[in-house]
């Protein structure tokens, strides 16, 4: 599934990539899974639906698998957030461990 190139938002003042924040229920830290789009339109049609305002400030880049796992690990990201419909947003998280 991931064998394919994936995009990916990032802002242009820190470094920092897009990613879904959710809380853990065994305690009070938050998990970080790092957003990927298919297609790098679907990157800029999120930008554009929900973060207008934002759009000088961040760019897409594109990754591949091999450079995805190292990132991964490097950032602390607990898995991914495959975004299957950057309109509404319709997104499947899985955890770093279930797509390598």
């Amino acid at each position: 599934m991931l064998s394919q190139i994936n995009y990916l938002i990032r802002s242009k003042i820190d470094g920092k990539y897009l990613v879904a924040r959710m809380p853990q229920k065994d305690n009070a830290t938050e998990a970080s899974y790092l957003l990927l789009f298919k297609e790098h339109s679907e990157a800029l049609s999120y930008i554009n639906t929900h973060g207008a305002e934002f759009r000088d400030r961040l760019i897409v880049e594109s990754i591949s698998p091999t450079h995805l796992r190292g990132l991964l690990k490097r950032w602390g990201y607990q898995g991914i957030g495959l975004v299957e419909d950057p309109l509404l947003p319709r997104i499947s998280f899985m955890y770093q461990d279930s797509y390598f």
